[in-house]
């Protein structure tokens, strides 16, 4: 073998060694009971994070932690909170948590929106989003009862199928509204881990602020707000 034919032979043997990359490890915090549609949701996007995270290099663990356990938090990526709006609107408001996203998943309090909190992300639509759909479906179906959601089990478009389908055999119930904002709570933080390589809570925020949509099976973004005016 001439020596070329020995450098080419160890360098195609370089180039076909996997990358060991090193594994970016990802703690969200959740506040909230560890029962019910918002946990199931949070878990079945915590296994989908997972399972994505093995081609790129990321592993994700929940830690739930109660109220009173949030002042001993010394590194937070992002806080999911299942609770009251009176509960979610303290955490937001927090000082140790100002730059911290903070997903609200199960109020639909109007008050929580137009907070103007920069660091609250309220995933489902809110009483007024809710109220203002069911007018404009009776103005369209004067027959019709309308009831605005922000998931259904029947919902198809856009990979919505899958999702519901993976949900009940995963979780062996249907996804709803909570169940939707709890997986799509993760959805978002494990795309933003993806595109940031970060899990800076600060970077996190920012990501989470600007970017243009989420791929959340809806067709566009979803429906979240940090402010109404």
């Amino acid at each position: 073998m001439t020596t070329i034919q020995s450098g080419l032979l160890a360098l195609l043997c370089f180039l076909v060694l996997p990358v060991q990359a090193e594994v970016i490890e990802v703690e969200l915090h959740y506040v909230g009971p560890t029962e019910g549609s918002a946990w199931l949701g949070v878990q079945q996007g915590l296994d989908e994070a997972n399972l994505q995270g093995e081609f790129l290099g990321q592993k994700y663990s929940l830690k739930p932690v109660s109220a009173d356990e949030l002042v001993t938090l010394k590194s937070v990526t992002a806080l999911l909170v299942a609770a009251d709006a009176e509960q979610i609107l303290a955490v937001a408001q927090s000082k140790q948590f100002a730059s911290t996203p903070v997903f609200n998943l199960t109020s639909d309090s109007d008050a929580l929106r137009s907070a103007c909190l920069p660091n609250l992300l309220n995933i489902g639509a809110s009483q007024k989003m809710k109220q203002d759909a069911e007018v404009q479906m009776v103005a369209k179906n004067p027959d019709s009862k309308a009831h605005a959601q922000s998931w259904h089990q029947d919902f198809k478009k856009f990979a919505a199928r899958q999702l519901n389908s993976r949900f009940l055999k995963t979780q062996g119930v249907i996804m709803d509204d909570d169940a939707w904002a709890g997986w799509t709570a993760v959805k978002m933080l494990s795309g933003g881990v993806a595109r940031t390589q970060s899990t800076d809570a600060s970077v996190m925020l920012d990501f989470l602020k600007n970017v243009a949509a989420f791929d959340v099976q809806k067709g566009g973004a979803p429906l979240f707000v940090t402010q109404d005016n």
